[in-house]
């Protein structure tokens, strides 16, 4: 399986805030790639550095194989993002711009660029080409983010936050719209969302980041097949971490007013060793919680 983004090492700071510490990220190709984490964890300044908006102090980023260069005159470089679609977490189209003149803007830095497929996605996406961009809604200006980038055919699509703001029919529109995408093998998705109940019907593999750094890389069926969240007693904690069903530090115990909450590993073995104590699947929401803020046990 060809790697589309392979990412190594990568570090930044900012006056002595280190905002990316040693990130490694990788999007094999015909997977959807969730990327989550809390406001502030580095979801956008990895983007950034994936697309050398913002390079890196150190470490290294691979598109397609080759090494990123953030050189303007690096042709290679040039040709590699151009098999790139965008969708970023704010729209960056000036406000005075026409829908239409905003994909012309685009057009011109994408030689492979179709207007009859920005057309056609205009009307699904119910967007007046003379529409003005700053009367956009958020969500509509992310529905025309996302008709830019998919109008010129690219191979590779990294959304930031590309569903924030739409209804929850939109949303699966534009969820449908990925699994198309991903349908061929050869092109891949990188989608940081905080709506972890979209990456929950689509994403292949979730990534989980915290203060700049990578708490996790796994494959969401592992987390959401896999895993479950013992509800249950604090009396019933030791018990559980005694019980033979984890290995020592791999269990997350997270204590509320009135209940505690494990994450176990296996629910399927945890439901036959302790039939007595509910346990529910994991959701993807669950595991970043528990990982966050649990307490490893």
């Amino acid at each position: 399986m060809n790697d589309l983004i392979k990412a190594r090492g990568l570090t930044k700071s900012y006056g002595g805030t280190t905002v990316l510490d040693s990130v490694d990220i990788t999007v094999p190709a015909g997977t959807i790639v969730g990327f989550v984490g809390a406001n502030g964890a580095g979801k956008t300044c990895t983007i950034r550095a994936l697309l050398s908006l913002m390079p890196p102090d150190s470490g290294s980023v691979e598109l397609f194989g080759e090494p990123l260069s953030a050189s303007a005159g690096d042709e290679a470089a040039v040709r590699a993002k151009r098999r790139i679609g965008v969708v970023l977490d704010t729209c960056p189209f000036i406000g005075d711009l026409s829908v239409k003149t905003a994909g012309d803007v685009v057009k011109a830095a994408y030689p492979t660029w179709r207007a009859d497929l920005f057309e056609g996605l205009l009307r699904r996406f119910e967007l007046d080409p003379k529409r003005k961009v700053k009367d956009l809604s958020r969500g509509m200006g992310m529905k025309l983010q996302l008709a830019c980038a998919l109008a010129h055919e690219p191979e590779l699509l990294v959304l930031d936050e590309a569903t924030a703001g739409l209804d929850p029919l939109a949303r699966d529109e534009v969820l449908d719209i990925l699994r198309d995408f991903v349908s061929d093998e050869a092109h891949g998705v990188l989608l940081s969302s905080h709506i972890t109940t979209d990456l929950e019907k689509i994403a292949d593999i979730v990534v989980g980041i915290d203060h700049g750094r990578i708490l996790f890389d796994l494959e969401k069926d592992a987390i959401t097949d896999g895993m479950g969240v013992a509800r249950c007693r604090a009396a019933d904690v030791e018990r559980i971490v005694s019980g033979g069903i984890a290995e020592e530090g791999t269990l997350r115990v997270l204590r509320h007013e009135r209940s505690t909450d494990v994450l176990v590993p296996d629910r399927f073995a945890f439901a036959r060793r302790f039939p007595e104590i509910a346990c529910d699947a994991c959701s993807i929401e669950d595991y970043l919680q528990l990982v966050l803020k649990g307490e490893p046990r």
